[in-house]
This record gives C-alpha cells, structure tokens and sequence, in this order.
C-alpha cells in the first residue's frame, strides 16, 4: 500500500514539473519569437513594427498618416522626401473626408438650403484642398523596414488642422460667392469658416 502510495506521489510529482518545464520552454520560445506576441508587423514581413506603422493613433497628433518610399540608389534623403510626400497624399485625403463632413453638418443644420445645395458647398470645398495645402504637417517619426523601405509618420496637431480646414473653407466661399451667399445668412464668410472649422465630426 505504501509503494502504491508513494508510486503515486512520484507520478504526480513528476507530472508538475514536467508542466512546469513546458510553461518554461512556452515562456522562452515567446521571447526569442516576440512576433507571436506582436500587435503590428511591418507590410508583408513577420517583423515587429511600431504601432503607427498599422495606423493606430498617436496621441499627439489630431490626425496622422504614414507615407512609404521604396528602396532607392538616390539616398536616405531622396527616400525620406518620397514618404513624406506619399504622406501627405494620405492625409490629404483623410482631410478631405473630413471636411466634406463638417461643411454638411454645419450647412445642414441651417436649414436653408435643400441637399444638393449642401452637397454642392461641399464639394467646392474638397476642391480646394491639395497635398500643397498641408504646409503644417510634420514628418514626426520614420523607420526603415526589414524590406528595405522607408515609412514615415506624416501629421498635425488640432490647432493646425482647424487652420487648414478654416483656409480652405474660406477660399471656396471666395471662389464660389453665389452658391456661398445661400448660407451666409447674419454671418461673415470668415465667421462661417470658423464655425465650420471647429465642428465636431460624428
């Protein structure tokens, strides 16, 4: 009875550490393989990448976009003001899309004009914005893939955005008087592209 016991307690004993080693070796494949814990990876590669590499948010910057040069004999430099550009294409659109918001929500709220008056605003508005236009961006931050290109973390604070929303909406009322007098209602054209510039996007 006591070699059964003491049979048992040996298999059991042997059990948990044969558990404990396994957690162990789990423990260190996961850090020598950190990419099976690796919430953002570089573009079509297994390598770990900063988190605004796969677009997530930084914190300071109201909105952002990553721009990417492909490998290039001209240099660093050359690669550098390829990304920033292809960056700035990126955000440019990002600001378009949101400004198309704002101009409906705010002309929407009038109420004095139908739809396709509002949507017609708009759309004067998006033409006045260029991947030019976004003199305020910066180019916060790059890194080099494993494959040889170049990422580049193109952005702007909110009060850089809301000027550039405020410009651009200001310039359309001046290139597009008559459909902008719909709206004018007791407000400056400078006025209305503050307001517009400060809404909130649902």
């Amino acid at each position: 009875m006591k070699k059964t016991l003491c049979l048992g307690l040996l298999v059991a004993v042997g059990a948990m550490s044969g558990c404990s080693t396994q957690e162990k070796k789990d423990e260190s494949a996961e850090k020598q393989n950190p990419l099976a814990v690796a919430d953002c990876v570089f573009p079509n590669t297994n390598v770990a990448a900063p988190g605004w590499i796969c677009d997530e948010p930084v914190d300071s910057l109201a909105i952002s976009a990553v721009g990417i040069a492909e490998p290039s004999k001209a240099g660093i430099s050359f690669m550098k003001d390829m990304a920033a550009a292809d960056g700035r294409g990126r955000l440019a659109e990002q600001i378009k899309v949101q400004v198309q918001k704002m101009v409906k929500q705010y002309l929407g709220t009038t109420g004095v004009a139908d739809t396709e008056t509002v949507d017609a605003a708009a759309s004067s508005t998006l033409k006045t914005i260029t991947n030019q236009s976004l003199v305020g961006s910066k180019v916060y931050k790059t890194r080099t893939g494993p494959n040889g290109k170049l990422y580049a973390l193109v952005g702007m604070d909110k009060a850089t955005q809301d000027k550039i929303v405020e410009t651009a909406v200001r310039t359309s009322m001046k290139n597009d008087q008559a459909l902008w007098q719909q709206f004018k209602a007791q407000q400056s054209f400078d006025e209305m592209a503050r307001d517009i510039a400060n809404q909130q996007v649902q």
